[in-house]
């Protein structure tokens, strides 16, 4: 097995800058990271570079077309979870004053996760983690998540 490297970590400026952490997180659920990322600069354009409201906005019928859009991984209810995760990542940045300060109510790692679960679609445990890391925020190492999760650290990647 070919080990991925880790992630690159960001500093996020804008929610459209979580929103396509945690997208990626999504699709990379369930479907090659190496598929996900050869089609990424892709799915960016179709998504309007993450503009998170504009996606939260996102019609039926445009959903419609980017099911139909070869440039994106076409798996519907994925296409669905996203427009979905856009809407609650707006509406818990309004209601936190940043989607920082929503993250960071929890009292740390393993509340955020649970909330995190709860909140949106297609985020797993992995997928938490994953997100959480990129966009900068405490977690514990990996070698320690997997332990504490009974994950043989190899094969969670």
């Amino acid at each position: 097995m070919v080990e991925q490297e880790a992630p690159e970590r960001i500093q996020p400026q804008t929610l459209g800058d979580y929103l396509e952490v945690m997208t990626k997180s999504v699709f990379q659920s369930g479907i090659s990271w190496r598929v996900v990322n050869s089609k990424w600069p892709s799915i960016r354009e179709s998504f309007w570079e993450f503009d998170a409201e504009r996606i939260a906005g996102i019609s039926p019928e445009e959903l419609d077309r980017l099911a139909q859009d070869k440039r994106v991984i076409r798996n519907r209810r994925k296409l669905e979870a996203i427009v979905g995760n856009a809407r609650q990542m707006v509406a818990l940045e309004s209601s936190h004053g940043g989607f920082q300060q929503y993250l960071r109510s929890h009292g740390g790692f393993e509340g955020t996760v649970k909330d995190l679960r709860k909140q949106f679609k297609f985020l797993g445990e992995m997928g938490c983690y994953h997100f959480l890391y990129v966009v900068g925020e405490d977690v514990p190492s990996y070698e320690e998540w997997c332990s504490s999760r009974g994950i043989d650290r190899h094969q969670a990647r």
